[in-house]
């Protein structure tokens, strides 16, 4: 089965690292594209290629000041991939209480060795 176009969801958007960057920065408060262009050292037309697919899927969004553009974060979009991973979190909480035994366990056995 063809993969989905990073344009469809928000899901295959963030699938990039370079665009899960721009959404890091951006979650610090709005910026113009070359701020976003400085701080992550990538080139400008990369940079807005990426914000271009970010906005298609509506997690950020644009306001012109004059002659400049801002980029702000649009959470919103990012719930239906927060709901899919919170269904992990229970197995993930598991594992976390299973290892604190064992580092527990662990310094027990230290301990008394010592």
């Amino acid at each position: 089965m063809a993969r989905a176009a990073t344009t469809t969801d928000a899901f295959n958007a963030v699938a990039e690292p370079r665009r899960r960057q721009i959404l890091d920065l951006l979650a610090g408060g709005e910026r113009p594209v070359n701020d976003v262009v400085a701080v992550l050292g990538m080139t400008q037309p990369l940079v807005s290629k990426h914000l271009k697919v970010l906005r298609e899927v509506g997690l950020v969004t644009v306001r012109d000041i004059g002659r400049q553009r801002m980029y702000s974060l649009n959470g919103q979009p990012l719930k239906p991939i927060h709901d899919w991973v919170r269904g992990y979190e229970a197995s993930w909480s598991r594992r976390f209480d299973r290892l604190d035994d064992v580092l527990e366990e662990l310094q027990e056995l230290k301990e008394k060795e010592d």
